[in-house]
């Protein structure tokens, strides 16, 4: 089959099965043609919780259909691609963060959705990239123990002055590891081009920004934008997608290095095998993490 001949057939499926699509914006592009909902990690939890489908197909990362479950426990939900994981979700597990729980009696725990729903079931409250800020300073408590990307939660902290954060020292490698250095060449390269960036970069490259902001954020600082040029400082999907949004205006990645293989595992045809029934995996949570995690997603919500 061509591309768009499998691309028919998926939506063909989907339609004859009362199945919905759910694409990270991290995907390529041609999953994002094919899907019902696109978007962050924030969006998508809003979509799952608004759908009439009878199931749902998480094109992501684990993290993410565990989260699409939660939101909808009445529904089957199926990671297109069972390998696609998260390194920062991992980083940190249930024992360890209780031992941080114990070094700082009384903090609030804001976990970044980027964590299993076992870790947040020890947790007060999840957030996004594009929720941190606001979620965090309408908490009651001054005390924040932020896991488990310390840039993101650096980021926040600057900007609630007036409380308290304390971190885990985890975060994406991908975003990491992109330096101030590798900032200013880009600029250096591309002199009139703006330079957008997520903040789980780390504090030295967002300093350098000319905008910080989640995934939707930049897609959309871009698309608004009267600049012509932007330097893309997030996983490197983002400059192709931008490519077709904006085909009149350049965008360029930031680093070569900003490519997740965890969100690349996942194909057209995983895809096409999982609403055949013969490929992906049905997330199954038990019921203490279902409502411990769900309670923990459900505060973002609200």
């Amino acid at each position: 089959m061509t591309v768009a001949e499998l691309q028919a057939e998926i939506i063909r499926l989907k339609k004859e099965k009362n199945i919905c699509i759910l694409a990270h914006a991290y995907q390529g592009h041609e999953i994002l043609e094919v899907a019902d909902y696109t978007g962050d990690s924030y969006g998508l939890s809003v979509e799952a919780t608004k759908s009439h489908c009878s199931g749902m197909i998480m094109c992501g990362v684990r993290f993410m259909a565990e989260t699409c479950k939660i939101l909808n426990p009445d529904k089957r939900v199926w990671l297109a691609n069972p390998a696609a994981g998260c390194p920062m979700a991992e980083q940190l597990d249930v024992q360890g963060l209780r031992q941080l729980k114990k070094k700082y009696p009384g903090y609030a725990v804001v976990a970044y959705i980027n964590t299993t729903s076992e870790l947040k079931t020890e947790c007060d409250v999840c957030v996004t990239s594009a929720s941190a800020l606001e979620i965090c300073r309408k908490l009651d408590n001054d005390k924040i123990l932020f896991i488990p990307d310390p840039n993101l939660g650096h980021f926040v902290a600057e900007q609630l002055p007036e409380k308290t954060f304390v971190f885990y020292d985890g975060g994406c490698p991908r975003h990491k590891m992109i330096t101030g250095q590798e900032a200013e060449k880009a600029k250096a390269a591309h002199s009139n081009a703006l330079l957008l960036v997520h903040p789980e970069c780390c504090p030295e490259v967002t300093q350098k920004a000319d905008y910080v902001g989640s995934t939707t954020g930049i897609m959309a600082y871009a698309e608004k934008s009267d600049a012509e040029e932007f330097i893309i400082g997030t996983e490197n999907s983002i400059v192709e997608h931008l490519q077709f949004s904006c085909p009149d205006k350049k965008f360029y990645p930031l680093s070569v290095s900003l490519t997740c293989m965890d969100m690349k595992v996942t194909t057209l045809m995983d895809v096409y095998n999982c609403l055949r029934g013969t490929a992906g995996e049905e997330i199954e949570l038990s019921p203490e993490v279902m409502e411990g995690a769900g309670r923990c997603i459900r505060k973002m919500v609200e």
